[in-house]
């Protein structure tokens, strides 16, 4: 995380708004502890946490993973400049079981945003998430299981889900095992 410097981008947002910790925490449902983590860059927020404090802050999560250059049409994303996020941590501190990397970082004010995710481990929690936008899932390897709207569906390598996020969501491997997909998130 530390490669795109997430949490100093959220830092400079709550202090231009002159917001403290608590008051970041009471609007967007997480626990100061998390947002202060968050911000020393001492954990990697779940995609949909960097969403809520995105919508928070009236900003697009794009901003996030974007460097401080000019805004471009275009961008092609090289596979050796892709870094991982990792260390992704739940609201209770545990580990998610999955790392993801932006496909897209360089183009700015997108509608889309891009995502490689690596489930490399079975979670302990199966909490879901929920937040504004849609997302698109397309499974590149392994077998995955969605938790979406109190319901339990497998997904094989091949298949795909369109869907809601304002739903109740999650992804797990299916058997433990490596199970890579391309995700598209709107805001």
């Amino acid at each position: 995380m530390s490669d795109y410097n997430i949490g100093a981008k959220i830092k400079k947002l709550r202090l231009a708004k002159k917001l403290t910790l608590q008051a970041v925490a009471r609007e967007t449902g997480f626990s100061p502890a998390l947002i202060s983590q968050i911000e020393n860059n001492n954990v990697s927020p779940p995609i949909a946490t960097l969403t809520k404090i995105a919508k928070f802050f009236d900003v697009k999560i794009g901003l996030f993973f974007a460097d401080d250059e000019e805004e471009c049409r275009y961008e092609i994303v090289r596979a050796h400049e892709r870094k991982a996020i990792p260390r992704v941590i739940s609201r209770a501190g545990t580990s998610q079981g999955y790392s993801y990397e932006s496909l897209s970082f360089h183009k700015q004010n997108k509608k889309m945003e891009p995502f490689l995710l690596s489930i490399t481990e079975k979670a302990p929690e199966e909490n879901t998430y929920s937040h504004d936008g849609e997302e698109f899932l397309f499974i590149m390897k392994g077998t995955a299981e969605l938790l979406i709207d109190d319901r339990r569906i497998p997904l094989y390598e091949g298949d795909c889900v369109y869907f809601d996020s304002a739903l109740k969501h999650r992804l797990l491997s299916k058997d433990g095992e490596e199970v890579k997909v391309l995700a598209v998130v709107t805001r």
